[in-house]
């Protein structure tokens, strides 16, 4: 079962207000020609309502016609494809679909619309198929079935361009009737008259819709998420924040994104929490090997099971895999160097800082973190010492990365 996604109406807002500065920096036609409009990728929330506002711009534009050049392996928003099919079923202008560049994929509710629309066409070597369900962990039957477009009635068409030249003079049905489209126009060149493509402008999505479509694939959105809860570790043990806490932060927020937008399984989260929470102890506990496989096991099947795909967007293991390796990198290489490296002084080392005094920063279990002479160090004490944040300590011994400590007779109050 999906998590549940934000209201609709927070939604759109969100959307609009990403749009607004997305499209204003695309690039705009003079009027009279040709606008392509060009999204790849999971087709999210924020891509359908972008193709949507630009078919309607390239009509206050003044265009001849506008091209939906499209490759998609799924649909994640179903009010938005009702809305965009009903864009294709009755434009504001002559519109096409075309399906490419090679290889391309049409899946779910795209493959549906690419074969309802008017007027379309699909690079060779491009499949098409898997239209159950429309919308992709949306429930219901599957349809797991994929043919070449080669085996559809679909027209082949090598390249956009050379498709555009044969469209001209044919007649396009648009919501104020049906118009002849004239995609060529003369031209002299040193007294030689021939024709040639009007002019043709590509519009894809701003810097601003991109930047949040990173987490639109199953295997970003979790890497995103592991790398955002591993810096937040990372930062926690290396001594406050930094530059990593700037980057756990957009992170973690490029992993809502996702959890937003794709159907996130509730027990995908949970494993990749889950993992995260056992390397965490693991490295607290001086690497724990149990621990530390137990929480990488995890941290991968969260992974592969991240996201009900519905056989349109399932993660690969081969591509969660590198997340899990990144943060056993971290947990096993980084924050161990990082942490002797900030924590060591040339004069001090572990057996210097016997006898003296400090305060317990977090709970003992019997392990935790004690603050001495202005660095924070992991500790271990007894069980029965009781040791909690704000405890004063005394360093009586080191035991490996650890130093072992006992409660002072003076409280001290945390720094």
């Amino acid at each position: 079962m999906a998590l549940p996604n934000l209201s609709l109406v927070r939604r759109r807002l969100l959307i609009s207000a990403i749009l607004v500065v997305a499209l204003a920096g695309c690039a705009e036609g003079d009027g009279g020609g040709i606008e392509i409009i060009d999204v790849s990728g999971p087709l999210d929330a924020a891509a359908l309502q972008f193709m949507i506002d630009s078919v309607d711009q390239a009509a206050d534009a003044g265009q001849e016609m506008v091209v939906l050049q499209v490759n998609s392996g799924a649909v994640l928003d179903s009010a938005l494809l009702d809305d965009l099919e009903s864009t294709i079923a009755n434009p504001p202008l002559p519109l096409a679909v075309w399906l490419g560049p090679a290889p391309a994929r049409a899946f779910g509710g795209l493959a549906v619309l690419v074969e309802n629309a008017p007027v379309a066409a699909a690079a060779p070597g491009s499949v098409i198929g898997r239209r159950l369900p429309s919308v992709a962990g949306s429930g219901g039957s599957s349809d797991p079935d994929e043919v070449p477009v080669e085996e559809t009635s679909i027209d082949l068409q090598p390249t956009i361009r050379q498709w555009l030249q044969e469209l001209d003079g044919a007649t396009l049905p648009t919501a104020q009737g049906p118009v002849v489209v004239e995609t060529l126009q003369p031209f002299v060149d040193d007294g030689v008259e021939g024709v040639t493509l009007k002019t043709v402008t590509f519009r894809k999505p701003g810097l601003t819709t991109r930047f949040f479509r990173l987490a639109a694939t199953p295997e970003a959105a979790f890497f995103f998420l592991v790398v955002g809860l591993t810096l937040v570790t990372f930062e926690f043990y290396a001594l406050g924040p930094g530059v990593a806490a700037g980057v756990a932060g957009l992170s973690l927020w490029l992993a809502g994104w996702g959890v937003v937008n794709l159907p996130v399984r509730p027990i995908g989260l949970g494993l990749a929490i889950l993992g995260w929470a056992l390397l965490t102890t693991a490295y607290q506990r001086g690497g724990v090997f149990f621990l530390t496989i137990l929480g990488a096991a995890a941290l991968q099947i969260g992974g592969v099971v991240y996201v009900d795909g519905s056989g349109q967007i399932d993660p690969r293991w081969w591509l969660v895999l590198p997340s899990v390796l990144a943060a056993l990198f971290f947990f096993l290489l980084a924050m161990p160097t990082v942490q002797r490296s900030r924590l060591s002084t040339q004069t001090i080392g572990r057996e210097g800082l016997v006898g003296r005094v400090g305060v317990a920063v977090s709970d003992f279990t019997p392990d935790g973190l004690v603050e001495v002479e202005g660095a924070r160090w992991k500790a271990t004490a007894h069980r029965e010492s009781g040791l909690k944040p704000g405890v004063g300590v005394v360093v009586s011994g080191v035991d490996g990365q650890f130093l072992e400590v006992e409660p002072t007779e003076v409280p001290q109050r945390e720094k």
